[in-house]
């Protein structure tokens, strides 16, 4: 019997002290307890790390505690932790995170082996944890798009990433956002089952 878990991550910076574009992932997680129907996040240890965790039968959603570049070795001890728990071949692991480039509000399910494209809190994440692995564990990525500032130069592109988001963006990402981030978590878990249908 198909009984599909998910281990799904937000990389951000931690909130509230970075209410940034660049933790757009944290603030789509805040509203997915509430669409989601869990219960509240509450800070326990995973990962062995402090962090903030709502656990369902089918969903965990944690928030990484550690600042976006280096989110790597969190996540992966958690998927870890995860393992130790349940059978691998009924995990899935979701990273949220933000995505420049694409539309404000715009969330896309983005296959793990797509390039992180200058993204560091992916790509730390993907030096980190070997999908080859865990072959019968899918993998995936949500990412939230967060728009683009008009010149690429690279002191514009992190003040707009990081500069303080506005409480119409917030609210946005908590509340309209997370339903979208929502159907993509069902889409991955209908193109699993599909794939282990023979």
């Amino acid at each position: 019997m198909f009984n599909p878990r998910f281990l799904v991550v937000s990389l951000g910076n931690p909130l509230p002290k970075y209410e940034s574009l660049h933790s757009a992932g944290h603030f789509a997680l805040n509203g997915l307890v509430r669409v989601l129907k869990q219960s509240s996040f509450r800070e326990m240890t995973f990962g062995k790390l402090a962090c903030r965790v709502s656990q369902g039968p089918k969903y965990t959603l944690v928030q990484s505690p550690t600042l976006m570049n280096i989110s790597g070795s969190f996540v992966a001890k958690a998927w870890q932790e995860m393992v130790k728990q349940h059978d691998a071949s009924t995990l899935s692991l979701v990273i949220v995170h933000d995505e420049l480039e694409k539309a404000f509000g715009d969330v896309r399910l983005t296959p793990w082996d797509r390039s992180h494209r200058g993204h560091n809190g992916i790509k730390s994440v993907k030096n980190s944890l070997s999908q080859s692995k865990y072959p019968s564990s899918p993998f995936a990525r949500v990412a939230i798009g967060i728009g683009r500032p008009m010149e690429r130069d690279a002191a514009t592109v992190s003040k707009f990433v990081l500069d303080q988001i506005s409480p119409e963006q917030r609210k946005v990402l908590e509340e309209v956002v997370p339903w979208d981030v929502s159907r993509r978590l069902l889409e991955l878990e209908d193109e699993w089952r599909a794939e282990l249908q023979p």
